[in-house]
């Protein structure tokens, strides 16, 4: 090959290395670089275009072609003609061993190789001519580098040095040397690697020159240093880097002792273009760049080496740290304009790691950095409230390109914001906060954590603009800004939050302004209209914990008046309140713009605090949600008279003003949302008109995936939930499209699942997207619903309504319902499984029953599921369709408490019997299912108790009875484990409710008329559908209790029903309202009716008696849902809504005590979205059947009518609490819903949290039985 080719060959290999140069850089090892080679063609799609790649195929085919071409043809002789069809990989890999068997083949290989030899060695050759060439040049300072102290040094050519190479630099280093043989040094030193220089025997001597040189005035000198340092730090690890480190911080330290710089003040300026400014600024670049980045990886190095860095920074950052700032210009000043924001502070108290270094350096050594800064924040406020503008507007320095010059005062602002930063950091942690109290030069006595925040409020009121001309960064610069973000994050760490913010003063300085504001008093803020929503911003986040809602709600610390204090709640209520008023009588465009901004911010802190129980109840005497109705309705049509935009008609100012109408109305309704957060903040939503209009906009920013509100964490669960327990939030629901959007997630989950995905075990549906929403408004939304059961359904028909859904995954009685399945198996137990949830509710089942005959639909399915369809004794197919029915008719057929009923798992089991329980297509159930109730011991004081009762009583004690009878009751039930028989309870029961019937005092409602005429009408009343269903539960209970045992106990109790109907039929306001719950009848069963004829044994006589003088008693308003409802002694508002007191009443207080006796339990319940009134309405409807046993049942009755109403609410508490535990574990598993609803309570007993109950008493009576009885009040 002649020298050309060569050298054409040569360049080809370089270029090709060049261009696979990143691939063979990232291999690790020699091994891992031919690997990449090898495969290079399978990796690089441009393999085949490089020039040295065609050179050698080139020469391939010049050597082989003709070598090739002839085995191919031997080959195809001697197999055939067709064999290459045949066969064509075979016969390949046939030529090519042959091929390369050939005398060609190893010529070419010899030949090949010796070429590119040649080539590699010519590369080689001219690499090490290039660098000595360059390294002439960098000795005759030919070489010219330019580039800033920061830049890395990654691209640079290394060369390896000797150690007289090295020990020679160092001498040239020398300071007494010339300056162009430092420099020159220099030079050679920047491009020697940084490793070998840090690891020779001379470093110490060569870093003591180095430093030496930072300080010359020299700039280029200086330069090569720090690029030098920047190699270092991006190439070597942290246990050498921390020399060079400490080192550029003691020579920053000596630059500053040594120039003394002053402070610029008056007309002055700080220069950054002056050399030994420049410098500076340049070493501290280096260093918080260095600062910044070590946080990643020094973790991984003792912490020595971190604490060693730290030290030094804040050796550095204290000097100055004890004199007037006035005057010296200090490192923590420039380190201000350099890291403004202190990012690199933030980073050192990101990790744990170095937080716990930072934090006990600050305390035992370097305190004076806190107290610098809290001294530069005291002089920042001084200068605020003595100036109106904290920089002069004299221009830049002339001559100076702008933002290379900075006043005094622009200086003080960066030195301010970084202070902030800093403090705000070190407070969010405990250790932190145990610097204070520090001592301060301006002030006398030291700096609390108290004070400090104080402080930050007062920063934040003066409202200041940043002194940044780019506009980006204005916010952030703020220091408004930064104290708001400072507050977040407290109101975030519970013990944070407690220590520094939920504190008198605290709140008195951010109440001071809304009070002067309220008192009509000129406010100490430099801009009230941008500071007020500032204040409200932290307010909301301090309300939206426990401590500081606590600390508004009950704290009168507030002085609004001469010598009357009142709470932070009252008073921001009552300034909102004056706001909106001041809203709707405005007139101005900009004083309304104004005003709706303040009010905003001011209506979602008291939003915050009505979302609570304890809140509401507070607050609801001030009417806040009738004047955001108000406000409402006039924004409503104040924006529906607002014309279409047209562009001759200023288009713009229309449309800016559509917006802020509607900006303001969706604020209204963002605050009258807030109150469907409580039983009875839904009744007060209702009764302002809204609701519609609230759900169907909580519907609007459901669909658009956004969050309730910035300080809500837990979505939409809740409101839901509570909405959807009454039937006026059950029909807004629906009419918004939210039930129908859930019965559409639901399905799409269900039949519009990946087939592509090989599905080996199914995973099970969860429960969890239908049952907390929709299954206590299921009589609002199937009550009169027929089911559409048609002879053929398309398979894209989806459902869009809950009958829908039953009808397709419940009533799945015809083969072409199975056959719009995609999914049949799995669907259909789903919908089996919310049929069990919704047949929980012993009303919802009644109501599925009547309507679409839900158990015969059961039956026949499971008679279809048997081997011999014919009859006979056919086995049954197990499957998980068919345990699901079973279950479910067990559970509908089958009435009891845990201990009076057996229900069948809905698993197989393990072993040679997987389903020992038997199935069964018709009624009734097997016995196996009825367990006998448990014999009741008799207990030894229960004599005493029955002789009390039979006593006659006098009339002078006839106040003290109820005293006495609550005494002995309380005494029986807790002097052992033993109940009382089920004679001695009747026989309570109805003295009692005799005893408050008679008493004037205790009598609160108007009792019922009787007379032979109302009586003989009873005959002619007709009982639904449902309650005939109920009756015979009610019997089959009695049975199975032998509570019943005449044959004519269903006739008695269709004579009770019918009487019972009749004369509460009389007591009721005629109402047509278009909700199920505002009809004239009761809708669902009556329970307790069914409960008493039970305890009175059949008596029907007895049981009407007992219930005519119940019916005047304020407890029958708790218990017995049947005779409140509609009643004409309610208000006619509360009557029309259709909610009864036992909700916005009863489970209203269950909310609210549960957070302070059962904080764990309430915690459960406001984690699942899952509501604990939602679950106590079921409980309570149905008097407790099928979750308690009959002697608790009992009990339960007797206690609410004996020891007063509220004892309702404390029973639900007692019940909780005995859940509790499981409750926990429900949670985790997220299975909650469906626990509470299906699950019987299983051990709890009312004799052992009697004791409990009395506690709840003491504490809250006052409390409870008051509201109890104001529920007949027309102003609620």
């Amino acid at each position: 090959m002649s020298s050309e080719e060569e050298e054409q060959l040569a360049a080809q290999l370089k270029q090709f290395l060049r261009s696979i140069d990143e691939r063979l850089s990232g291999a690790p090892t020699p091994q891992s670089a031919e690997e990449v080679l090898l495969h290079l063609e399978e990796t690089d799609k441009n393999f085949h275009n490089y020039e040295f790649v065609q050179h050698l195929r080139q020469r391939v085919e010049t050597s082989l072609g003709c070598v090739v071409d002839k085995e191919l043809g031997k080959l195809s002789r001697e197999d055939g003609q067709h064999a290459v069809d045949s066969c064509h990989d075979a016969l390949i890999h046939t030529a090519t061993g042959r091929s390369q068997a050939s005398a060609q083949y190893q010529e070419m290989t010899q030949t090949l190789r010796a070429t590119v030899t040649a080539a590699a060695e010519r590369l080689l050759s001219s690499f090490d001519d290039d660098q000595l060439r360059k390294e002439e040049e960098m000795q005759h300072g030919r070489y010219a580098d330019h580039c800033s102290d920061s830049g890395d040094s990654f691209n640079q050519c290394y060369t390896f040095i000797r150690q007289e190479q090295l020990q020679a630099l160092a001498e040239k280093l020398d300071p007494s040397q010339p300056k162009e043989v430092r420099r020159e040094a220099l030079q050679a030193l920047r491009h020697a690697p940084a490793s070998d220089v840090l690891s020779c025997e001379v470093w110490a001597r060569l870093r003591q020159n180095l430093c030496a040189a930072l300080t010359e005035p020299d700039a280029e000198l200086s330069d090569h240093v720090l690029q030098f340092f920047a190699k270092s730090f991006s190439s070597l690890p942290l246990n050498v880097t921390r020399e060079i480190y400490s080192s550029l911080a003691r020579s920053v330290q000596s630059s500053f002792l040594s120039l003394k710089l002053s402070f610029p003040s008056g007309a002055a300026v700080l220069d950054i273009n002056r050399p030994e400014i420049s410098s500076l600024l340049k070493q501290m670049r280096l260093m918080n760049d260095f600062q910044k980045e070590a946080t990643t990886f020094w973790i991984r190095h003792p912490e020595k080496y971190m604490e060693e860095i730290i030290e030094s920074t804040f050796s550095l950052l204290s000097l100055h740290g004890d004199s007037s700032p006035e005057k010296v210009l200090g490192p923590t000043d420039l380190l201000a304009l350099l890291d403004v924001q202190a990012t690199w502070f933030t980073k050192l108290m990101h990790g744990s790691y170095s937080r716990t270094l930072v934090l006990r350096l600050l305390q035992s050594k370097y305190k004076n950095l806190m107290e610098a800064a809290v001294q530069q924040c005291l002089l920042y406020l001084e200068c605020c409230q003595h100036c109106t503008r904290i920089h002069s507007e004299e221009p830049h320095g002339s001559g100076s390109p702008i933002g290379s010059v900075y006043s005094g005062k622009e200086l003080r602002y960066a030195v301010v914001v970084h202070s902030l930063c800093v403090l705000g950091k070190v407070l969010l942690y405990a250790n932190g906060r145990k610097l204070f109290p520090i001592k301060a030069a301006a002030r006398k006595d030291p700096v609390t954590l108290t004070d400090l925040v104080v402080i930050f409020i007062n920063i934040m009121y003066q409202h200041h603009q940043p002194l940044c001309s780019d506009s980006s960064h204005a916010e952030a610069l703020c220091p408004s800004a930064l104290v708001i973000a400072t507050l977040s994050a407290m109101c975030e760490r519970t013990e944070c939050a407690d220590q520094c913010l939920h504190q008198a003063p605290v709140v008195e300085t951010l109440m001071a302004p809304v009070i002067q504001a309220l008192g009509g008093r000129q406010t100490k803020l430099k801009c009230p209209a941008a500071t007020l929503p500032l204040i409200a911003d932290v307010l909301a986040r301090m309300v939206n914990t426990d401590r500081g809602l606590a600390l508004f709600l009950y704290d009168k610390n507030l002085l609004v008046g001469h010598n009357e204090r009142s709470t932070a709640a009252h008073v921001l209520l009552r300034f909102t309140l004056t706001l909106l008023e001041r809203e709707l009588s405005a007139s101005s465009e900009g004083e309304i713009l104004s005003l709706r901004a303040v009010c905003g911010s001011f209506i979602s802190v008291c939003g915050q605090m009505c979302k609570s129980c304890e809140g509401l109840q507070v607050l609801e005497a001030y009417s806040l949600h009738k004047a955001a109705a108000a406000a409402w309705r006039k924004t409503s049509s104040l924006s529906e008279r607002i014309p279409t935009p047209v562009p001759e008609n200023n288009l713009a100012t229309s449309t800016q003003k559509l917006q802020h109408l509607q900006m303001w109305e969706e604020t209204l309704l963002d605050s009258l949302l807030n109150f469907t957060a409580t039983p009875k903040g839904v009744l007060l939503l209702h009764q302002t008109g809204a609701m519609q209009e609230c759900i169907s906009h909580m519907f609007s920013r459901f669909n658009k995936k956004l969050q309730v509100s910035r300080h809500e964490k837990f979505g939409y669960g809740v409101m839901v939930t509570q909405v959807a327990a009454t039937g006026t939030g059950a029909m807004a629901l629906q009419r918004s499209g939210y039930v129908g959007a859930l019965v559409l997630e639901l399905w799409s989950a269900l039949e519009c699942g990946n087939e592509d995905v090989r599905v080996v075990r199914p995973e099970p549906t969860s429960m969890e997207p239908i049952d907390r929403r929709c299954l206590k408004s299921v009589w609002q939304l199937l009550f009169g619903q027929p089911l559409a059961n048609k002879s053929e359904y398309m398979l894209r028909e989806v459902p869009s309504s809950v009958p829908d859904l039953i009808d397709r995954l419940i009533a799945v009685n015809s083969s072409a319902k199975i056959r719009s399945l995609f999914h049949y198996e799995q669907s259909h137990a789903f919908g089996l499984r919310l049929l069990s949830v919704l047949c929980s509710s012993l009303d919802s089942f009644l109501l599925l029953e009547s309507q679409y005959n839900i158990c015969a639909v059961l039956l026949q399915s499971q008679r279809d599921n048997t081997a011999d369809r014919n009859g006979g004794d056919g086995s049954f197919i197990l499957d998980n369709a068919s345990l699901e029915r079973n279950h479910t008719l067990v559970r509908v057929a089958v009435v009891g408490g845990p201990s009076e009923r057996r229900l069948p798992p809905r698993a197989l089991q393990e072993g040679d019997d997987p389903y020992p329980w038997p199935m069964f297509w018709s009624f009734p159930p097997p016995t196996c299912y009825t367990l006998d109730p448990p014999k009741t011991q008799q207990n030894p004081l229960e004599p005493e108790l029955r002789d009390f009762l039979t006593s006659p009583r006098n009339a002078t004690t006839e106040d003290s009875w109820m005293e006495t009878c609550r005494r002995l009751y309380h005494k029986v039930m807790t002097a052992g484990h033993h109940g009382l028989t089920a004679t001695v309870l009747a026989d309570l029961l109805e003295k009692v409710v005799y005893h408050l019937s008679k008493c004037s005092a205790e009598r609160f409602f108007s009792p019922p008329e009787h007379n032979k005429a109302q009586e003989a009408s009873a005959d002619t009343v007709a009982l639904s559908p449902v309650e005939m269903l109920g009756m015979d539960v009610c019997l089959r209970y009695g049975v199975a209790l032998k509570l019943l045992r005449q044959k004519d106990a269903a006739s008695h109790l269709t004579l009770l029903m019918k009487h019972v109907k009749n004369f509460l039929s009389r007591r009721r306001l005629p109402m047509s309202s278009p909700l199920l719950t505002g009809q004239k009848d009761y809708p669902g069963h009556d329970w307790l009716t069914s409960t008493v004829f039970l305890m009175m044994s059949g008596d029907w006589r007895r049981s009407l008696r007992l219930l005519r003088h119940l019916s005047s008693v304020l407890t029958s308003a708790f218990i017995w849902p049947a005779n409140i409802h509609a009643l004409v002694d309610l208000a006619v508002r509360v009557a029309e809504s259709g909610m009864s007191p036992l909700y916005w009443s009863s489970a209203h207080y269950v909310e609210m005590l549960l957070k302070d006796e059962l904080p764990l339990a309430h915690a459960a319940f406001r984690m699942s979205g899952f509501t604990p009134s939602q679950i106590c309405i079921h409980w309570l409807t149905q008097c407790f059947w099928n979750f308690l046993d009959w002697p608790e049942i009992c009990h339960y009755v007797c206690i609410c009518t004996l020891m007063g109403a509220d004892y309702q609410v404390y029973a639900c508490l007692a019940v909780l609490k005995h859940l509790q535990p499981l409750l926990l574990q429900q949670t985790q598993a997220r299975w909650i819903q469906v626990f509470l609803k299906e699950e019987p309570i299983q051990g709890f007993r009312f004799c052992d949290y009697l004791d409990f109950m009395q506690h709840l008493e003491r504490r809250y009576r006052n409390l409870v039985l008051s509201d109890m009885k104001s529920i007949c009040n027309p102003d609620l």
